[in-house]
């Protein structure tokens, strides 16, 4: 299991612009669309890499809790589907069913919305406040697979409750740590 660290996009980007397929509904979402009032959370999953399914449950957790308070979230996949099919859409939906996620789970076909984050790894989260400037980005927390360290989502929860409360998250920010993204492979002429 190949560890890839996020690139740790410079705070106070503006959030990028994206017009997505949700996997659940078929529907298109943009960027306003995910926003929420109170500020944005995107994540960057997909279905078979062991460091997002190792924090599963703690994102079933805060996604239930910060999408109550204002915070709108948004799953985003930009895994090649052709050379890892269990990462397509339909392999999507199903794992959002399953977890019971009210959120988009959006898929990155053209991988140009990963690119336009720098994502990195999945997972790979990015914060912005509600003037939807880059507040966080980085780790869910210090837990890893096969690790004696409890999943509990305390750097990303923290950075989501400053925001809420209108201050700057604690700028010492740890790089996620995951799966490298699948990037399509291009053939130059």
């Amino acid at each position: 299991m190949a560890e890839t660290p996020s690139t740790m996009l410079a705070l106070g980007t503006p959030l990028p612009a994206f017009t997505l397929t949700d996997a659940l509904s078929g529907r298109q979402i943009t960027d306003r669309d995910a926003a929420g009032p109170n500020g944005t959370l995107v994540m960057f999953l997909c279905n078979h890499c062991p460091f997002v399914k190792h924090v599963l449950p703690e994102l079933d957790r805060l996604i239930e809790e910060y999408r109550g308070r204002g915070i709108g979230i948004v799953a985003i996949n930009s895994n090649d589907e052709i050379a890892y099919p269990q990462d397509g859409p339909a392999a999507m939906k199903e794992l959002a069913i399953a977890r019971g996620w009210k959120i988009p789970f959006l898929f990155d076909d053209a991988q140009t919305v990963g690119r336009a984050f720098q994502a990195a790894c999945t997972p790979d989260f990015f914060a912005f406040d509600a003037g939807r400037r880059l507040a966080y980005r980085g780790r869910l927390d210090g837990s890893r697979p096969k690790s004696d360290t409890p999943v509990t989502g305390l750097d990303l929860r923290a950075a989501l409750d400053a925001i809420l409360a209108q201050r700057a998250p604690d700028a010492d920010q740890k790089p996620s740590v995951g799966c490298g993204i699948k990037w399509k492979v291009t053939v130059s002429g």
